[in-house]
C-alpha cells in the first residue's frame, strides 16, 4: 500500500482533486505518507477544501500527531463542531485532562475563530477518551458536568462509556453507577445492547453479582458481548456455577460465541478451583471449531497443572509451538509453571532457558517451581542469576525465595533474604513474606521466635500466618502455643474447618481426647465438616479424581484389593501405620482402616493397577499429606520399584527407592 501511494504521487499527470485525496488519506497506512499527501494537497491548492482538511485532521489524529492536526485545524476557514470534537477526543485519549478542558473552553469562546457549542458527540468523545487513557475519574466527572449543565442529555454511548469508567473505579463509585443505571432507565436506553453490557461489566467490577444477573434477566440480550461480560463479571465475584449455567444457556440457544467467550469461561473455572471443568471446556471449545489463542493457553495451563494432567499440558505445548505462540512471554511463563507443578521441574527449566525473552513473571515461575520441589539451592542460584541479568525482583520473587528457604530449613539464609528485600531492594514485607518467615522459624523448631515475629508485625497477622504457626505446633507438639494460634484463627476464619481439624490433630497426638471432643463440638455448633481429601492422577490421558471415603469410582473394588495387598506387604516389611493424628478415640485396627482410604493412597493404588511396572506415577492432593501416607509412599516406592510424585498443598514429595526428596523435613 505504501509503495502504491508513493508511485501514485510520483507519476500522476494531473493534480490530486478534493474527491481523490480524502479516499487516499482514509487508507493511508503511515504518518510519513500522510504528510506527503498533505504536501500534495498544498501544492494542488486544495488543502483548505472542507473535505480535504477534515480528512487531514482525522488522519493526523489517527496517527497521534496532534501538533500536525492542530496546525491543519487552525488553517481551516470554517471550524465545525465535528473538527472541535475530534480534537477534544484526541486530547482526552492522551490523558491530558487540563489540555482537554482548556480546548473545550476555547471551543466555546471561539478564540481561534469559528467557535461552537459542544454537542453530544463532543461529550461522548470526552468521556470515551478519558476512559481509554485510564483516567476513569475524569471520565465520570465529564459526564457529570455534561448532565449538570442541563444543556444536553447523555445518550446510550455516553452512558456506556461512563459505566465502564465507574467499573474501573470499583466499589468506591458504586453509588454513582447505581444513579447512572437509574438515569438509563428513565432515558429509555437501559435495553440498549452496549448499555446492558456496560452495566453487567460495571456491577461485576464493583462486586455486585446479584445485580449482574438481574440486569441480564431484564434485558433478554443473548449476544456474544453479553455472554463475555456476564462470565467475566461472575468469575470476578467467584460465582462459577452461575457463570457455567448461563454460559450453557448461551450455547444451547445457538449464540455464536467467539474465542473470547470460551477463554473467559475456561479462565473462570481455572481461577476458581474448578479445574476439571476448565479442562473439559477447553476440549469442548476445540471440538466446536474455536481455535485457542495466546490468551487461552496461559488460562488453561494452570488447570492442567492442578489436576496433574501432564499429557494435556504437553499437547498444549505442541499447539503453542505449531502456532508460533512461544514468543509470547506469558505463554512461556505459563508453560514453565505447568511443567513445574506437574512434577517435571527439569522440563520447566528447559522451557525457561529456551524463552527468547523473560520478564519478572518468567523468573518467578522458575524460582517458585524450584521452591515447590524443595530445591532451595537451585532457587537461590537462579535468584542470583536474575540479579546479574539486571532483572529487578518484585515481592513475588522474594516470596518464592523465602518459601524455598523454608522448605529446606535454611533459617539463616531466609533471614538474610528477608532483610535484603527491605534494605537493598526497597520492598516492604507483606503478609506473605511474614508467613514464609513464620513457617521458616516454626519448622526449625524456633516456635517462640516465630511467635515474637508475628507479635511485632507492623499490621495485624492474617489467617495464613497464624495457620503457619499452628502447623508448626503440630510438628513439635506444642499444645499451649497451638491453642493461642487456634483462638486467633477461629476469630479470623470461623468457617475454615481445617483450623479446627489441625487443633484436633494436635490434641489427638497427645491422647487429649477431651480436647478433641471439645473441638468437634465447636465444629458442630458452627455447622462445619472436615474437608474431604481429594487426589487426582492422570492415566492414559484421562484424569481420575479419588475422594477419601468415596467408593463411586468404577474400579474401587480393584483399588481396595490392591490396598489390602500393599498393607500385607508393608506389614511384612515392618511398617506400622502412624495413627497419632487420627481424630477418633477408637481401637487401633479402626484407625488403620481410616488411614487406608486416604485419597492419595487410592490414587496410587489406581495407578499401580492401571499402568505397566516401572511407570512413574504423579498424584496431586488438595490437603497436606499425613505422616502415615508419607511413610507408606516410601515403602511402596521401594517394593513396587516405582517413582511416586505427590504434590500436596505445600510442596512436592518425590519418592524413590524408599526415600523422599524432602528428607523427611516437611
Amino acid at each position: 500500500m505504501q509503495l502504491n501511494i508513493a508511485l501514485f504521487l510520483r507519476h500522476v499527470s494531473f493534480p490530486p482533486d478534493p474527491h481523490l485525496l480524502p479516499t487516499a488519506l482514509k487508507s493511508c497506512p503511515a504518518l510519513r505518507l500522510a504528510r506527503a499527501l498533505h504536501a500534495a494537497a498544498v501544492a494542488a491548492g486544495v488543502a483548505q477544501d472542507p473535505f480535504v482538511s477534515s480528512s487531514l485532521l482525522h488522519t493526523y489524529l489517527r496517527f497521534g500527531a496532534t501538533a500536525d492536526a492542530r496546525s491543519v485545524f487552525d488553517g481551516m476557514p470554517q471550524k465545525t463542531v465535528v473538527g472541535w470534537s475530534a480534537l477534544v477526543a484526541a486530547h482526552a485519549a492522551r490523558g491530558d485532562a487540563e489540555g482537554t478542558w482548556r480546548l473545550v473552553d476555547e471551543m466555546r469562546r471561539g478564540t481561534a475563530g469559528g467557535g461552537a457549542e459542544p454537542n453530544v458527540i463532543t461529550w461522548n468523545g470526552l468521556v470515551s477518551g478519558f476512559n481509554r487513557s485510564g483516567r476513569a475519574r475524569d471520565a465520570v466527572l465529564a459526564l457529570a458536568r455534561m448532565h449538570g449543565e442541563g444543556i444536553l442529555r447523555p445518550d446510550s454511548t455516553g452512558v456506556s462509556c461512563a459505566l465502564s469508567a465507574i467499573g474501573d473505579l470499583g466499589t468506591e463509585a458504586i453509588a454513582v453507577g447505581e444513579q447512572l443505571h437509574g438515569y438509563a432507565v428513565k432515558a429509555g436506553c437501559r435495553l440498549d445492547a452496549c448499555v446492558v453490557t456496560a452495566l453487567i461489566d460495571m456491577y461485576g467490577k464493583c462486586g455486585r453479582a446479584d445485580e449482574i444477573v438481574r440486569v441480564f434477566d431484564e434485558s433478554c440480550h443473548m449476544d456474544v458481548a453479553s455472554c463475555n461480560a456476564l462470565v467475566a463479571g461472575l468469575s470476578r465475584n467467584s460465582q462459577v456455577s452461575e457463570a457455567l449455567r448461563l454460559f450453557r444457556e448461551f450455547v444451547a440457544r445457538g449464540v455464536e460465541l467467539n474465542v473470547v467467550s470460551w477463554t473467559s469461561i475456561v479462565a473462570c473455572c481455572a481461577q476458581n478451583g474448578r479445574d476439571l471443568e476448565a479442562v473439559d471446556l477447553f476440549r469442548e471449545m476445540q471440538a466446536q471449531g474455536i481455535e485457542p489463542n495466546s490468551v487461552t493457553i496461559p488460562c488453561v495451563l494452570p488447570a492442567f497443572a492442578n489436576v496433574a494432567a501432564l499429557m494435556h499440558g504437553r499437547s498444549a505445548h505442541c499447539f503453542v509451538l505449531r502456532k508460533g505462540f512461544f514468543h509470547d512471554i506469558y505463554v512461556g511463563s505459563a508453560l514453565v509453571d505447568m511443567y513445574a507443578k506437574c512434577g517435571r521441574v527439569r522440563d520447566g527449566r528447559k522451557i525457561f532457558d529456551a524463552m527468547p525473552s523473560r520478564n519478572v513473571v518468567s523468573w518467578n515461575a522458575m524460582i517458585g517451581g524450584y521452591a515447590m520441589h524443595g530445591e532451595a539451592a537451585s532457587a537461590v542460584q537462579l535468584f542470583q542469576s536474575m540479579l546479574k541479568c539486571k532483572q529487578k525482583p518484585d515481592m513475588v520473587t522474594f516470596t518464592c525465595v523465602l518459601a524455598a528457604c523454608s522448605q529446606a530449613g535454611l533459617t539463616e539464609e531466609g533471614r538474610h533474604y528477608f532483610n535484603e528485600m527491605q534494605k537493598e531492594h526497597g520492598i516492604s514485607p507483606r503478609m506473605e513474606h511474614y508467613a514464609c518467615m513464620a513457617t521458616l522459624l516454626g519448622r526449625a523448631g524456633k516456635l517462640d521466635e516465630a511467635y515474637d515475629l508475628i507479635s511485632e508485625m507492623p499490621f495485624e497477622p492474617d489467617g495464613c500466618i497464624w495457620g503457619s504457626l499452628l502447623g508448626s505446633c503440630r510438628v513439635y507438639g506444642n499444645v499451649d502455643l497451638a491453642e493461642v494460634a487456634a483462638e486467633k484463627l477461629f476469630c479470623l476464619e470461623p468457617q475454615n474447618a481445617g483450623n479446627y481439624v489441625l487443633l484436633s490433630n494436635i490434641y489427638a497426638s497427645k491422647k487429649m481426647w477431651e480436647g478433641v471432643n471439645r473441638v468437634r463440638e465447636m465444629m458442630r455448633d458452627v455447622g462445619l465438616k472436615k474437608e474431604k481429601g481429594c487426589s487426582w492422577i492422570e492415566i492414559k490421558n484421562k484424569v481420575h479424581m479419588l475422594l477419601a471415603g468415596d467408593d463411586s469410582h468404577p474400579m474401587m473394588a480393584a483399588i481396595t484389593e490392591k490396598l489390602k495387598q500393599l498393607n500385607i506387604e508393608m506389614r511384612s516389611l515392618g511398617f506400622v501405620p502412624s495413627t497419632d493424628f487420627v481424630l477418633h478415640d477408637v481401637e487401633e485396627q479402626e484407625k488403620d482402616d481410616i488411614l487406608a482410604v486416604h485419597s492419595e493412597k487410592l490414587a496410587v493404588a489406581l495407578g499401580l493397577i492401571s499402568t505397566s511396572p516401572g511407570t512413574p506415577l504423579r498424584v496431586i492432593k488438595n490437603l497436606r499429606i499425613c505422616d502415615d501416607c508419607h511413610e507408606a509412599m516410601k515403602f511402596i516406592s521401594s517394593f513396587e520399584g516405582r517413582e511416586l510424585s505427590i504434590r500436596d498443598t505445600n510442596r512436592f514429595h518425590h519418592f524413590r527407592d524408599g526415600k523422599c526428596s524432602c528428607g523427611d523435613y516437611w
